[in-house]
């Protein structure tokens, strides 16, 4: 097997369905089954030999997952909790006030003319 066939098979087994979907946890008749959004990508790169160049090879692979949510199964129903993102929320709302500084300064420097 070469190197690129490994990876190949690792990036596979990393972003799988178990990756996505966490093992489910039980209490009190309460199933609880965490998701998560998981992202990867991989590269790489072969040269032949030849008189002005040595041969080489490089592989590459990276994977990020974050958590969305939960399934919750409870009396025969499944009801979906998304999951709070407060790094996304926060990013957000310090753009928004930057913006929002920018527009005011904007509309300030107009009214001084």
């Amino acid at each position: 097997m070469t190197m690129v066939e490994r990876l190949i098979d690792d990036a596979r087994d990393a972003i799988s369905v178990e990756r996505v979907f966490g093992a489910p946890i039980e209490r009190d008749g309460m199933t609880l089954i965490p998701a998560a959004a998981v992202r990867g990508g991989s590269g790489g790169g072969l040269s032949e030999p030849s008189e002005e160049t040595r041969s080489g090879s490089g592989v590459g692979f990276g994977m990020t997952a974050r958590p969305v949510g939960a399934y919750r199964i409870q009396d025969g129903t499944v009801e979906w909790i998304p999951a709070a993102d407060t790094t996304r929320v926060i990013v957000l709302a310090e753009f928004g006030a930057i913006v929002a500084l920018l527009v005011l300064r904007s509309i300030l420097r107009r009214r001084r003319r």
